[in-house]
Formats: C-alpha cells, sequence, structure tokens
C-alpha cells in the first residue's frame, strides 16, 4: 500500500475536505467571530446572505482528491469549475494552499485574514459569488453555463504534460454547447496533447427543478458515455469516510488509464481509446442540515443557494450547530493559522491547483513568430493584370504562421467547416486537419496528427477551444462567416468581461489577442 492510499492519509485529506467546506459556508454567512472561538451571536453573521451553497462541497471533494493526485502522480494538473456559481468554495482551496493570501495580503493566514475572508465575500465592495478571475487558479468564470468542456479540450492542445480536470455541473450538462463539446474527445490527439478528465457531478439539482441527468437510469448514462468514447466511472455515496475511499481509487484509475493511452500512442501502438469520464453522484448540499423547519435541504433544491434563512432564532442556533459540525477548532490553531497537517496535505508551489502558471498563462507566453507581410504583396503591372483575392493572401500568410512556429506548436487555426470557403485553404501547404476518427480515401487534409481545427461544424466548440488556448498561453484564430459568427457573440463578451477585469489584477499577466 502507498502512503497515499493509508487510513491516516485519509483522515488528512478528510480534515483538508472539512476545512474548505467549513470556509465555504462561512464565507456564506459570518462577518465576524470567523472559526467560532465564541458563540455565535446576531452580529457576527451577514444582514444580507448571498450566494451559494449547493455545489460547494462536492466541488471540494473534487478538489482535494484532485491534490491528492498531484502529489501520488506529480502531475501537472488544472481545474476548470463548470457549475455557475459557488465560487466560494474555489477561494477557500486557494486559501487554504496558502495561494490566496500571497497574492492578497489583506487575507493573512490568521484569525484577520479568515475575518477578512468571510466578510468580503459576496459584500459590497468585496468579491464575487462566482470563480471569478480574481481568483488564483481560474480560467473559466462559468457565468453563463456550457463553455467549461471546449475551454478544457483547448488548454491540453499541444500541452502534453497537462491534465485538465473539468467539472460539469448536471444542471450545466443540459446546455447546447456542453452537449456538442463531449466530442471534442474526436480531435485530441493522445501522442502530442495533453488529457481532459470530465467529471460529471450529479448532484440531482438546478436552481429549482431535478436534472436529467441524475434522474437517467445508470444503464443509460453507460450507454451514452460509451457512445460518445468514453469510459465511465461510478462514484456515489453520501458518507465521506467511504466516499474518499471510492474517489481516490477512481482518480487513481483514470490517471493510469490517461498516462496508458498516451503511453501507447507515443510508441505507435494501436489501441481503440475510451477515455475515463468520472461521473460522481453526492447529494446536493451535502453536509448541510438535513432539513429546515420540515422541509429537506441536505439532497434537494434547497440547498443551491442560502440553506438556511437568517430570519429565525431558531435557524441562528442551526446554523452555529452546522458550522460546528465541521470542528474547526481541529482544523485552525487559536490564532487562525491552518493547522500543519493540513498544509502538508496540499500540494506544494506551481504544482498546487490555485498556482498553476496555466492559469495566469501570460507567464508562460511565447511571442509568436510572423512573416513578413511584404512577402505577400500582389504584384500587378496595371488594371486587371492579376487575378488575387485578400482571403487566398491570408491563407499564404497563416500557412507561413504555421511553418514558422512549428517548433514551439503554439498556434492554430479553429474555423467550423470553413477553411475552404473561406478561401483560406493555402494553410494546408504546412499543416493538416485533426482528426482522430477513421480517415478514409478521398478525404482531404486530414490527419491523426494535424494542429488545423475545421473538422467539427460548431461555432461553440471552436470558439471555446480557441479561449482555452489562449487562456493557456498560445495564439490562435476563429475563422467563420459573418453570419454564423454571431452564434457565439456572448461567448466573446464572456471572454472580453475576463480580459477587462483582468487588467484590474496586478498579478494577472496579459494573455494573446482573440482573432476573429
Amino acid at each position: 500500500m502507498d502512503k497515499f492510499s493509508t487510513n491516516k492519509y485519509f483522515s488528512s485529506l478528510d480534515k483538508y475536505f472539512r476545512a474548505a467546506n467549513y470556509l465555504s459556508a462561512a464565507q456564506l454567512y459570518l462577518k465576524d467571530n470567523p472559526l467560532l472561538f465564541s458563540p455565535l451571536k446576531k452580529d457576527d453573521v451577514k444582514e444580507k446572505i448571498v450566494g451559494h451553497w449547493g455545489t460547494c462541497p462536492g466541488q471540494n471533494f473534487i478538489y482535494a482528491h484532485l491534490s491528492r493526485a498531484i502529489n501520488k502522480y506529480n502531475q501537472k494538473m488544472l481545474y476548470i469549475s463548470g457549475p455557475g456559481h459557488g465560487g466560494n468554495f474555489f477561494i477557500s482551496n486557494a486559501f487554504l494552499e496558502g495561494t490566496y493570501s500571497e497574492v492578497y495580503k489583506e487575507y493573512s493566514e490568521n484569525l484577520e485574514g479568515i475575518k477578512n475572508l468571510c466578510k468580503n465575500f459576496s459584500f459590497p465592495g468585496g468579491v464575487s459569488s462566482h470563480v471569478a478571475p480574481s481568483v488564483p487558479g481560474s480560467v473559466h468564470e462559468g457565468g453563463e453555463l456550457g463553455y467549461s468542456l471546449a475551454h478544457g479540450f483547448g488548454t491540453v492542445f499541444d500541452n502534453p504534460d497537462l491534465i485538465t480536470a473539468v467539472v460539469v455541473g448536471d444542471g450545466e450538462a443540459e446546455t447546447g454547447p456542453i452537449a456538442t463539446a463531449w466530442q471534442s474527445n474526436k480531435f485530441l490527439n493522445p501522442a502530442s496533447d495533453g488529457a481532459v478528465l470530465p467529471i460529471l457531478h450529479l448532484n440531482g439539482f438546478k436552481i429549482a427543478n431535478p436534472t436529467v441527468f441524475a434522474r437517467m437510469p445508470k444503464n443509460d448514462l453507460v450507454k451514452l458515455f460509451e457512445g460518445l468514447s468514453y469510459s465511465p466511472i461510478f462514484v456515489k455515496g453520501s458518507s465521506p469516510k467511504v466516499m474518499h475511499k471510492k474517489m481516490a481509487k477512481a482518480v487513481d484509475c483514470s490517471i493510469e488509464k490517461i498516462h496508458l493511452i498516451q503511453k501507447n500512442a507515443k510508441a505507435g501502438v494501436k489501441q481503440t481509446i475510451k477515455w475515463p469520464i468520472i461521473i460522481l453522484k453526492t447529494p446536493k448540499g451535502w453536509t448541510a442540515p438535513k432539513e429546515v423547519d420540515g422541509k429537506q435541504i441536505e439532497g434537494s433544491f434547497r440547498s443551491h443557494q442560502v440553506p438556511i434563512k437568517m430570519d429565525k432564532k431558531s435557524h441562528f442556533e442551526l446554523l452555529e450547530k452546522w458550522l460546528r459540525s465541521y470542528h474547526p477548532e481541529q482544523l485552525f490553531e487559536s490564532d487562525g493559522k491552518i493547522k500543519q497537517e493540513i498544509k502538508n496535505f496540499a500540494p506544494k508551489g506551481e504544482m498546487r491547483l490555485s498556482a498553476t502558471p496555466l492559469a495566469n498563462a501570460g507567464l508562460l507566453l511565447k511571442k509568436l513568430n510572423l512573416p513578413k507581410l511584404n512577402n505577400f504583396e500582389v504584384k500587378f503591372s496595371g488594371h486587371g493584370t492579376a487575378k488575387a483575392s485578400d482571403m487566398t493572401s491570408l491563407g499564404d500568410y497563416i500557412a507561413e504562421v504555421y511553418k514558422l512556429n512549428d517548433k514551439n506548436k503554439n498556434f492554430r487555426l479553429f474555423s467550423p467547416d470553413e477553411t475552404n470557403s473561406n478561401r483560406l485553404q493555402s494553410v494546408f501547404k504546412n499543416e493538416n486537419r485533426q482528426f482522430e476518427l477513421p480517415i478514409k480515401a478521398g478525404d482531404e487534409n486530414l490527419s491523426k496528427n494535424g494542429r488545423v481545427m475545421d473538422s467539427y461544424l460548431s461555432e461553440h466548440m471552436c470558439e471555446g477551444w480557441l479561449e482555452g488556448y489562449l487562456l493557456s498561453g498560445r495564439h490562435g484564430a476563429f475563422a467563420s462567416y459573418e453570419a454564423f459568427v454571431r452564434v457565439v457573440d456572448s461567448m466573446i463578451i464572456q471572454h472580453s468581461k475576463w480580459l477587462k477585469s483582468c487588467e484590474d489584477i496586478s498579478w494577472r499577466k496579459p494573455i494573446s489577442s482573440l482573432n476573429l
């Protein structure tokens, strides 16, 4: 048995999980007395409680287990949080890993720092309730659902050492862009790209309704994802002690399967690829009170946002009981410092999910080598003596961009089956289309290791891939028709808002432009 599978190690993992849950709940409710070192008073609780709880415990659980895997396999990883809210979970983990205090001195690892962490969450002049650019480790805001998986695949193209874990909420899984993004694995080269580990989080409910995926029979889910070329691994339960061992086994199996697929691909071994996907089924609002005023909370839609409203004296008592159920005195020292056992559990340095340079990819950006424009001049001696077009010349130019950056492999063109129809076909002089499905006689410019991404008819996918590619430190362009590109207007607006927010964050470094 390795040290990452011992009862002692799982005890440390569970303490980390409890600490993340405690901080996530405390951020929702508290403005003072952050570790409950004295009885909870009305003045300790925010007047207006705004935020989301339902997704937080499941994501804290996932985050802890990915951290375990980073330590066990020395694996470079990136975490993309697909569910639209629950930003307090990511802040909690960044704080436990020390990154939040490193970039924001006012959130020091002591009582005052934790008080600021709680008071400023979803509070006027504070931090937002979703995973915003201000959160270290984030590359995906989730303000509009559906783009997490495409972003995830964009980050791993030409990043062979990276595994990006994409958590897809079961409400988000009902969106159109996610439905098409499952097919991204058909464009992933296991020999030269990294891998995406999708984690479909079935907590059962959206804001006020059950989710379709959580109500589907298990056998139907298996058939669906096997048909999409995935190999599903199910993890289901509500007892943390039991679930830790189940999840550790599932994550280990997934990472070892990914490594084997990649090893075989590099060795030229013929294989049928079924990428792993973890389907995690935990209660919505896991570890919150079972019920309030006779109505179910944990395991229901009522835990989606604020599980307990502070409108009755009995609710204050219930809140205190809930917060104390995590035993903060076992997780933090009397001065507010995080217990050393929990700090030891977290990965170190840039291996921390909240500190990876991949989530601040301007640090990794390599300058794009560009050809001289004069080399593409259309020469003519008079009216009607030359036949040329701007798009054909642009195709020649992009072909040369591919050639000049072949060593760095940090440029890709994305287009929904429109490279030829937009007269950019000259790019195929130096690069092929990427396509992992069977290639037949008569197909043109298709390859298992091409890097022109135009073999899938989805504007959402192309835009999402490009954004992920840029957000992880590379360069690219998206070619489409004026009428069709409007399909992704809102995605471009989201990306622009992300960039605008980053301008006000001193530690965020600029990334490459999004070119249409």
